[in-house]
């Protein structure tokens, strides 16, 4: 897959260099010449230019890109990257980074934006996720509302513990992605039985997640995705 990254910072270039190491092939751009730092990340193409002008994303052949990720440290330079990546260039996905949360309105498709990405309100999200233990708990909110992504730490008088995954009679339009248990990430089997303190991610729609914390746990749900 290849990637263009609209921003050079440390920021841009640690994204680059997770990338690079999953086998992607990997852009960036800046204008500013000192974020231009090869040795930073040299497994990855590099382009001094402006990301907002046309000609600099025709050199740097988006109509051939996977991916853009508009990840500088201006929220208007963000936008117009995506905006462009998706109208002119048919980019199929197009992430973009929120520097100041009271711009997040702006971040949808009307500017081109697939996912948009609050650092503020994700690490707040993360900080609540670290202490709630029963409470659904939702991280992301994927295609404008059209699915989420949610956590929940099993208590140990949650309904289902004991219960094998695939036996649980999950919602419609809910899956589970990922256990996190005792440091270690598992991709869940039917098999699998889930134990207290289980971290539980999900992806599901909004409308299923009042159901899904009920089979779960009685606490109520919490959105972290859309605080103004």
């Amino acid at each position: 897959m290849r990637v263009t990254i609209a921003g050079a910072g440390a920021v841009g270039r640690s994204i680059a260099a997770e990338l690079l190491e999953n086998g992607h092939e990997v852009l960036l751009i800046d204008v500013d010449p000192k974020a231009i730092k090869i040795d930073s990340v040299p497994r990855a193409e590099w382009l001094l230019a402006d990301a907002c002008e046309i000609s600099s994303l025709d050199e740097a052949g988006l109509a051939d890109c996977h991916v853009v990720v508009a990840a500088s440290g201006d929220d208007k330079v963000n936008l117009v990257v995506s905006l462009l990546a998706k109208t002119e260039y048919g980019v199929p996905r197009v992430v973009a980074r929120i520097n100041h949360p009271k711009n997040e309105w702006l971040f949808n498709e009307s500017w081109g934006v697939d996912v948009a990405v609050s650092t503020p309100r994700l690490l707040s999200a993360l900080v609540e996720e670290a202490v709630s233990v029963g409470d659904l708990v939702r991280l992301m909110t994927f295609r404008q509302g059209q699915a989420n992504l949610v956590e929940l730490t099993l208590p140990e008088n949650a309904p289902v513990v004991g219960q094998r995954a695939g036996s649980v009679p999950w919602p419609t339009d809910t899956a589970l992605v990922a256990i996190l248990r005792e440091g270690r990430v598992l991709v869940p089997t039917a098999d699998d039985p889930l134990e207290a303190g289980d971290e539980l991610m999900f992806v599901a729609s909004q409308e299923v997640e009042d159901e899904l914390a009920q089979l779960l746990s009685p606490h109520v749900v919490r959105d972290l995705s859309d605080r103004s």
